[in-house]
C-alpha cells in the first residue's frame, strides 16, 4: 500500500459511538497526562530564548474528541504559570495552534467543539489569554504543512510511529499483519528501513516550518529490545482474529498474506540516531514512558467499586484498536468481516491480559531544540 492510499484509508473512527475514537482513546490519553511534566520542561526551556506576543504552536496528528483539546489545554496552563512566576501582573497573551491530521480525520467534530473550549479558556484564564485561535491543517506530516520559519513549537503525541506507506519487500510475511517473532528476516529490515527514511522526512519537513531555537515535543510507540525479532507488539493477537476468520473461510489467505500495518515500534537508540544523523535538530531528552497495555490503571482510580472482569477489559482493548484500525481494515478486508474479527479479538485479548496481567507498552518521548 502506496502513501497515497495509506493517507486516504488510515483514519479514527469518527462520531460518539461505542467504537468511535472519542470513546476508546483513554490509552492515548494516559500517555498525554504521564509525559507533561516533559512537555512543560520543553516550553520552559522555549521561553527562556523567546516570549513570543503570539505563540504558534502545530499539533501533529490531532484526531478527534477530548485529547485533541487536552494537550491545547496543557499549553495555555504552562505558559500561564511561566507568566506567573516572572509577574504579579500577567502580560497579555495569544496563542494560535494549528491542528493537523490526515484528511479523514473528523474536522467537523473538532470545529463544533472550538466555541465551548474557548469559552471555557477564557473563563479559567482571564484577560491572560487576550486571543486564542485554532485552526485545522489537513494533510500527511510527511510533507510540507506550514510556511518556513512560522511555528515556535510542535507536538505530536502517538503518531510519529504511523508510516507513510506499507514497507515494500514484506510479501513473503506469511500469517502475520506487522513484525512479529515469525516473520523472515528481510521484513524486520524493511520495516526499520522505512521508519529511518520516514523520520528524517518528517524531521527534514519540520525543521523548514519551525523558528530557529524553536522546539519539538514527540511521543511514539516504542520497544525495549534492539533486536525486534525478540518483542511482543500485540498485533500478533490481531493477526490470529484474522487468522481464525480464514480457517472459517470467511477470509481468504491471500488477502491475509497481502495485508501488512504501516506502522514501526523503534528501539531508542534507532530514534537517537536518526535525529543526529539528519542534523536538524539539537536532542535536549529522549527518555522511555510505560504504560499499562489495558490501561485500567485509571478506571480503578476513578471507580473504586468497579472492577472489569478479564472479557469486558478484553472488549476495551478491542473497540480501542477497532477505533484506530477498521477503516483501514474495512478498505482491505471489506466491511462485512469487522464485527467478527473484533468479537473474536475481544476474547483473545481477554485471554493474553489474564495470561500476562502487568504487560506495558514503551513509549519513546523526545524533546529537541531546531538548531
Amino acid at each position: 500500500m502506496d502513501v497515497k492510499e495509506v493517507a486516504g484509508v488510515l483514519c479514527m473512527n469518527v462520531g460518539e459511538t461505542e467504537t468511535s475514537y472519542a470513546n476508546n482513546s483513554l490509552f492515548q490519553k494516559t500517555i498525554i497526562l504521564k509525559t507533561r511534566e516533559i512537555l512543560e520542561d520543553t516550553i520552559k526551556d522555549l521561553f527562556r530564548n523567546v516570549q513570543p506576543t503570539c505563540f504558534k504552536v502545530a499539533d501533529l496528528g490531532c484526531s478527534s474528541g477530548p485529547n485533541t483539546f487536552l494537550t491545547i489545554s496543557q499549553v495555555v496552563d504552562i505558559v500561564h504559570e511561566i507568566y506567573r512566576q516572572q509577574s504579579q501582573k500577567l502580560k497579555s497573551f495569544e496563542l494560535q495552534v494549528f491542528l493537523n491530521d490526515l484528511p479523514g480525520n473528523d474536522f467537523n467534530a473538532i470545529f463544533r467543539s472550538v466555541p465551548a473550549f474557548l469559552e471555557k479558556l477564557k473563563r479559567e484564564k482571564g484577560d491572560f489569554l487576550a486571543n486564542c485561535s485554532i485552526a485545522g491543517v489537513s494533510g500527511s506530516f510527511y510533507g510540507r504543512l506550514f510556511p518556513t520559519r512560522s511555528l515556535h513549537l510542535i507536538h505530536s503525541s502517538s503518531s510519529v510511529h504511523w508510516l507513510s506507506k506499507v514497507p515494500k519487500g514484506v510479501e513473503n510475511n506469511k500469517w502475520n499483519i506487522y513484525m512479529a517473532k515469525s516473520s523472515p528476516p528481510n521484513v524486520f529490515k524493511a520495516y526499520a528501513k522505512q521508519f529511518q527514511e520516514d523520520f528524517s522526512l518528517f524531521l527534514t519537513m519540520r525543521a523548514e516550518e519551525m523558528k530557529p531555537r524553536g522546539h519539538m515535543f514527540l511521543t511514539l510507540i516504542g520497544r525495549k529490545n534492539p533486536d525486534p525479532s525478540t518483542e511482543f507488539y500485540g498485533w500478533e493477537l490481531l493477526a490470529e482474529s484474522l487468522s481464525d476468520l480464514v480457517s472459517e473461510g470467511l477470509v481468504k489467505e491471500s488477502d491475509l498474506d497481502s495485508f501488512n500495518i504501516p506502522y514501526y515500534a523503534p528501539y531508542e537508540e534507532e530514534v537517537r540516531k536518526i535525529i543526529e544523523e539528519e542534523g536538524s535538530f539539537q536532542l535536549d531528552r529522549l527518555q522511555l514512558v510505560e504504560v499499562d497495555w489495558d490501561f485500567h490503571e485509571e478506571d480503578d482510580i476513578n471507580n473504586n467499586d468497579l472492577k472489569l472482569d478479564k472479557y469486558e477489559r478484553g472488549k476495551k482493548v478491542a473497540n480501542s484498536i477497532r477505533a484506530i484500525l477498521e477503516n483501514f481494515l474495512a478498505s482491505h478486508f471489506g466491511d462485512a468481516i469487522i464485527d467478527r474479527v473484533f468479537a473474536r479479538l475481544a476474547i483473545i485479548e481477554a485471554e493474553h491480559l489474564d495470561l500476562d496481567d502487568d504487560e506495558k507498552v514503551v513509549n519513546i518521548v523526545v524533546s529537541m531544540t531546531k538548531k
